[in-house]
């Protein structure tokens, strides 16, 4: 509410006005963002940061988040370093088994090397399951589950990726 005053020679007047004001989004804010870029885009312009400050924060280049801000995808190593700076991730987590490994892949920024070591398995073997060439049998479905259930840790909002 802004408060006027208003003076004559004889005595003070003083007024009110309500203007109401609605924030304009600048140009190009993603309202209700979908991809990775839009994302940075909406977390950047929420916090007024510059594309270059922004690169400063998770470790690349200007050019990467522009790139990213207008549909590039990131390569897998950047999205831990992006989940951090979001402060949550940005893709949703599928219900299946397979869909689930597959988004904790992405989410810790793995290749199939680093994710069959970290599960004691071969790395072709996860390649047929995460494309769709095979499906795993009970049994290592079993284990799959037991592994994504030992690894929520890593994905809780107060651990640092």
């Amino acid at each position: 509410m802004l408060t006027f005053l208003y003076y004559t020679h004889l005595k003070r007047h003083s007024f009110s006005i309500q203007i109401p004001l609605e924030k304009q989004q600048l140009p190009g804010y993603p309202e209700f963002p979908i991809t990775v870029g839009e994302h940075i885009r909406k977390k950047r312009m929420d916090l007024g940061l510059l594309q270059r400050e922004v690169a400063e924060i998770i470790g690349v280049t200007e050019s990467s988040i522009w790139n990213w801000e207008h549909g590039t995808e990131p390569e897998l190593q950047y999205n831990p370093r992006i989940i951090k700076f979001l402060g949550y991730i940005p893709f949703d987590c599928p219900d299946d088994t397979v869909g689930r490994l597959a988004w904790y892949k992405r989410a810790m920024g793995m290749n199939l090397d680093h994710l069959g070591e970290a599960m004691g398995r071969d790395p072709e073997q996860l390649s047929d399951w995460l494309s769709g060439r095979h499906n795993p049998f009970t049994k290592n479905r079993e284990k799959i589950e037991l592994f994504l259930e030992n690894q929520k840790i890593f994905l809780l909002p107060e651990i640092k990726l």
